[in-house]
């Protein structure tokens, strides 16, 4: 029995963990909470592989591109990719709201407010000293990621420019990616049973009717993401890559689906790097440096989101925007995008900075929070997938990926 079930793919098992999930939850109702302590362990299982995976990974992935010349135009192109990307799904957010406007004729009356949390007000000053690992060891405690990245590039370069006398710690970091990567195999197992409970406790807890309060915001929310996945990142495959679609999308949906069923990029992280490695065919240097800066930098999803749910609230409260309030939403929605913590409800908190800045109540913060987890898979499963394609596009920029393995992923 055991046997047959490690047989059947990992997707095929989360898919139907998500849906069995979710027929428990609308029976059970409330009570499906009581479930909830298995997605917790699962979750914090996958929280226990942030840390070291990303260190191990990003260091051994500086240091095995051989020179800072090399690491200059990987990093160049990779970022350049993540800023337009950023940019248009912010502009197509907007370009949602103002069209549809999801916010006009909203009943909440059965929506069940969540918390508010403080506000984060936008200071460019502190985000960028933010940056600083001023404590490495503090930075790994407390999972602070972008610092956490910052200093694993500086150990990574420093290995670079040691030269021969740092390969005995160059080895070190690619056994402990190694290892880590096995830990990982062994925790993904776990990836049904933690969907299951976590999904049968959404459903329970709020309930069709909260989704129904806010359906067209939420369908807002699918409908960018799915125009970014299926316009703008096929554009870049098929323009810029120059790979196959599906073969990209067949060794991409694992790492799709637990995306979209934990609404955490980061605990995705350790899928989205085995796909790229093993399933499209990037080389293990350049995937282990991209997929992990843009788990932190690359968040389309949220950002498209940040400018749609700005414009949602303005419109519940009747707050008039001007031109000069969009390009703020659009800046803002980029660089707050870049600071939400890629974990379930991370864009919740980084709102605070958007609503301020054009006048938005952060009210409109409550009325949301009941319904962001539905809305936050699909864009958790847009942020990896942008993750992987700004991969596979700066691998075939700089010839480094298997094309011809991608492409045999289309008779899989």
């Amino acid at each position: 029995m055991l046997k047959a079930w490690f047989n059947i793919p990992l997707w095929q098992r989360v898919i139907g963990a998500l849906i069995l999930g979710g027929i428990v939850g609308y029976i059970w109702g409330p009570g499906a909470e009581s479930i909830k302590i298995i997605g917790d362990v699962f979750i914090d299982f996958i929280k226990m592989l942030i840390v070291p995976l990303i260190f191990f990974s990003v260091v051994s992935g500086v240091a095995a591109i051989g020179d800072l010349g090399r690491l200059g135009s990987v990093g160049w192109r990779a970022i350049l990719l993540f800023v337009i990307t950023g940019q248009i799904a912010v502009v197509l957010g907007l370009t949602l709201g103002t069209i549809f406007q999801p916010g006009l004729g909203v009943d909440t009356s059965m929506l069940q407010m969540g918390s508010v949390p403080d506000p984060a007000p936008f200071d460019w000053r502190e985000m960028l000293r933010s940056m600083i690992p001023v404590s490495p060891v503090g930075v790994m405690a407390e999972v602070k990621v972008l610092p956490l990245i910052v200093f694993a590039l500086l150990v990574g370069i420093g290995i670079l420019l040691a030269g021969d006398e740092a390969g005995p710690v160059a080895k070190i970091f690619d056994g402990g990616t190694a290892v880590m990567l096995k830990i990982t195999a062994i925790v993904m197992e776990l990836t049904p049973f933690g969907v299951f409970a976590l999904i049968a406790w959404v459903v329970g807890t709020l309930g069709l009717d909260a989704v129904t309060a806010l359906a067209k915001l939420v369908a807002m929310n699918y409908l960018g993401c799915l125009l970014i996945i299926g316009v703008m990142y096929v554009s870049i495959l098929v323009f810029v890559a120059r790979v196959s679609v599906i073969g990209f999308f067949r060794g991409m949906i694992d790492a799709m689906a637990v995306a979209y069923s934990t609404a955490s990029s980061s605990a995705t992280l350790p899928v989205t790097l085995r796909c790229t490695q093993r399933n499209l065919g990037v080389s293990k240097p350049t995937s282990s440096f991209v997929v992990s800066l843009g788990s932190t930098i690359n968040m389309d999803g949220t950002a498209m989101y940040l400018g749609l749910a700005t414009l949602f609230g303005a419109q519940l409260f009747g707050v008039t925007l001007g031109w000069e309030d969009y390009f703020i939403i659009a800046l803002l929605a980029t660089v707050g995008s870049i600071g939400a913590a890629g974990i379930p409800g991370g864009g919740l908190v980084m709102m605070g900075a958007v609503f301020t800045a054009v006048g938005v109540p952060l009210e409109t913060i409550a009325f949301v929070a009941g319904v962001d987890r539905i809305m936050d898979m699909m864009r958790t499963a847009t942020n990896v997938t942008g993750d992987a394609t700004v991969t596979v596009a700066t691998a075939s920029m700089l010839g480094e990926i298997d094309k011809g393995e991608l492409a045999s992923a289309d008779d899989v």
